[in-house]
């Protein structure tokens, strides 16, 4: 069984809405303020190895409308990894190799963590990262952290019903400022 994996672009302040340009957020694209060679080969670097890619519907809209026209090797390997949806509403995705988890997310999660042989990644899907959180399926959080404070929009950890403690695995610092934080969840032995 591999690890469930949650790699997002966060603000200083803890802000992750539409990193990438998405429309209806006033600080849209704040991640392309930071636009670096360096990190970008970071973000190749981590989906290599990942086995499929699970995400929330919004999310899997955004990407399906992105990826499938872009080429390079990031493109190639996000459009050929099998994708899982969470969603309700989604019945028929049309971008290669997706499919729509059916029932309970939890459940379906962690039959998909079983089924799947290597590690799975959840980029973006914040409505369904707070699932896997509530739910304890989250192996590993990877934080690039962005030196921008945009000081509204919508955050990764803004609602907990418990306090998540978490322990720093390992960090990296990239030219620009922009810094990678890895964290595990301090899960009870």
């Amino acid at each position: 069984m591999g690890k469930l994996v949650v790699t997002e672009f966060v603000s200083l302040d803890g802000v992750m809405e539409a990193p990438g340009g998405e429309p209806g957020y006033k600080h849209s694209g704040w991640v392309l303020r930071q636009f670096n060679q360096e990190w970008l080969d970071y973000k190749l670097e981590e989906v290599l190895p990942h086995e499929a890619h699970l995400l929330g519907r919004k999310t899997y809209e955004s990407f399906a409308g992105a990826w499938p026209q872009r080429v390079g090797e990031f493109a190639e390997k996000v459009n050929a990894m099998p994708k899982y949806v969470a969603s309700t509403t989604l019945k028929n995705p049309d971008w290669n190799n997706s499919h729509v988890l059916q029932g309970d997310t939890a459940r379906a999660v962690t039959k998909l963590k079983t089924d799947i042989k290597g590690d799975i990644m959840v980029a973006g899907s914040r409505t369904l990262v707070r699932t896997l959180k509530e739910a304890d399926l989250v192996d590993e959080y990877r934080l690039m952290i962005f030196p921008i404070v945009l000081g509204s929009g919508m955050r990764l950890f803004d609602t907990a019903e418990e306090a998540l403690s978490l322990k720093l695995a390992s960090t990296q610092a990239f030219n620009c400022g922009v810094v990678v934080l890895t964290y595990h969840p301090a899960r009870a032995v």
